[in-house]
């Protein structure tokens, strides 16, 4: 763990799965935190946390929140695999703006920026890349899209009066995870998770506390003219594993049998397209059955080389793939147990 010293901090969206994991440490190890969020969080409560609601997309609410701050953590954002442009600029980009005017305006000389590595996702097989990667053109969806404008903006502010950083966590993960897990286990539940290509992937992913560290690891070593000031980071548990054994570790943890069958992979992509099309001309606001990120997920490779964190920020994944399957394993176990026992 970092140790910096304490500091007034300010986290948004500190309620959400990674925010929390974030909160927790900081507070930890001593830190004065507030956080902004739409909803108020027990959790959060138990920590001693200053919690303040409100919309990152209104810059009063940012204004008021970072009042007295030293550093911001900015994690909030709209995080889907499809949907109009709009919804994910409004929360992504303009909340970004919001918190960039508001260090400007409060003085406030620290921003640890959590992007997303689905702004450099093309479509093909991408293995080691660095940060030294393009954006992709296109982009596979609205969240990529407005996370690359985000961390270009956040990249331009560092300079004298501000440092910025910028931390691209992939597919994190633990338990309590609202995204990934739940999704897995629930396609599984209903017969209709298949994979997808002829043979498996490798891609990276990062346990939830792990991804947390790097947050704090990187608030530790930012100050204008730092070595980590105005620089991008992925962060991922440096151990590639198939795609096909880290969806089915989840399924053993969550008590079903492992999932085999496989589906081609140009049907896919032409059934994806087709159902962005027509979801977008129809303006449905669901998620269509079928996505180009998702088919993108679960067909190509996607891993790191994360030696720059490593040497920068001293980064080193505490939990391994194994812990954190174990961890996984406990949770789902005793809420299986739960329900058994009432009924």
């Amino acid at each position: 763990m970092a140790t910096i010293a304490r500091l007034k901090i300010l986290v948004t969206g500190g309620g959400g799965f990674l925010g929390s994991a974030i909160c927790k440490q900081l507070a930890a190890a001593g830190h004065s935190l507030r956080t902004l969020s739409r909803n108020r969080h027990p959790a959060l409560d138990a920590l001693g946390v200053e919690q303040r609601l409100g919309d990152i997309a209104g810059l009063d609410n940012v204004l008021e929140a970072s009042k007295g701050v030293e550093a911001i953590v900015h994690c909030a954002a709209k995080m889907a695999p499809w949907g109009p442009l709009e919804e994910f600029y409004e929360t992504n980009v303009r909340g970004t703006d919001n918190v960039l005017a508001a260090c400007e305006l409060n003085e406030i000389g620290r921003l640890v920026f959590t992007s997303s590595p689905s702004v450099v996702q093309n479509g093909t097989d991408q293995e080691g890349i660095t940060e030294s990667t393009p954006y992709a053109q296109p982009f596979m969806n609205a969240y990529a899209h407005t996370k690359a404008l985000a961390e270009q903006r956040v990249l331009a502010a560092n300079g004298p009066q501000m440092a910025t950083v910028v931390r691209r966590p992939q597919i994190v993960w633990g338990p309590d995870d609202p995204t990934f897990l739940p999704l897995v286990l629930a396609k599984a539940r209903a017969g209709k998770l298949r994979f997808i290509g002829k043979t498996p992937k490798k891609i990276d992913t990062v346990y939830v506390d792990n991804a947390a560290e790097a947050h704090v690891l990187a608030l530790d070593r930012l100050a204008p003219g730092s070595a980590v000031a105005g620089k991008t980071y992925f962060i991922s548990q440096g151990e590639p594993v198939f795609n096909e054994d880290l969806i089915n570790g989840w399924l053993n943890a969550g008590g079903f049998p492992p999932e085999t069958r496989r589906l081609p992979e140009a049907p896919m992509r032409f059934l994806a397209n087709a159902f962005e099309g027509i979801y977008g001309t129809l303006r449905i606001q669901k998620t269509p059955p079928l996505t180009r990120f998702v088919v993108d997920r679960l067909s190509t490779a996607l891993w790191f080389d994360i030696s720059a964190a490593r040497r920068d920020l001293g980064y080193a994944p505490r939990v391994s793939m194994a812990e954190g399957m174990a961890r996984v394993a406990q949770q789902l176990t005793r809420e299986r147990l739960h329900k058994r026992e009432t009924g």
